[in-house]
């Protein structure tokens, strides 16, 4: 993609791009590409269509799962998918400094992070890191089903309120997102990854 071509997508064209590339991954018609081809043609510079912050779990290829190829989109990867200020730094380096039009938070159901979270797990860095997502189980305290990681239910709607945490916590840490999602200029958003199926589903803010 060259920067004239990335300048012409709107974020909501980008959405409906990865969406046409979910369904392709889901129904197992990836595009064939020539990544030697693109690797040579993406060493003059980049300019992706997104980024996406996803979980470190081996079983979410964030690229194939949107069916896309090298030089297309960023991708941050952290256990739990949660934002800190180095993720924060490297969203408005897509967005501001590089020309990425959608932020995209990207859980998944059956998240190891998630339920090391619910269940209070604690081992070495693993008890700070599963911190910052037990505030979106804490947030689901009304809930009235059992609250541990054996409960699939509420695995997914602690999955799913962690996303939503990760995207309030994106707009509030960073005044530059903020403002660029309010100019219109981009889009943030979340989804999560069905393990089962390849689909992804996306979220109401």
């Amino acid at each position: 993609m060259t920067q004239e071509e990335q300048n012409q997508l709107t974020p909501d064209r980008v959405v409906e791009m990865l969406k046409e590339g979910n369904q392709r991954f889901v129904s197992g018609t990836l595009t064939a590409r020539d990544h030697s081809r693109q690797v040579r043609a993406a060493a003059v510079g980049q300019f992706p269509k997104a980024i996406v912050l996803s979980c470190v779990d081996s079983r979410v290829p964030v690229e194939d799962v949107f069916d896309r190829g090298i030089g297309d989109m960023f991708v941050a990867r952290v256990a739990g998918n949660f934002e800190n200020t180095d993720i924060l730094g490297s969203m408005e380096f897509a967005t501001k400094v590089s020309g990425a039009k959608v932020v995209l938070v990207l859980g998944h159901y059956d998240c190891g992070a998630v339920k090391g979270a619910i269940d209070g797990v604690e081992l070495g860095n693993i008890t700070d890191m599963v911190a910052n997502i037990r505030a979106a189980a804490d947030h689901l305290a009304s809930y009235e089903g059992e609250k541990t990681s054996k409960n699939e239910e509420f695995v997914r709607m602690v999955t799913e309120e962690n996303v939503r945490k990760t995207i309030g916590d994106i707009r509030e840490g960073s005044p530059i997102l903020r403002e660029m999602e309010d100019q219109g200029r981009i889009k943030i958003m979340g989804a999560v990854y069905d393990m089962a199926s390849g689909a992804v589903h996306v979220l109401d803010d």
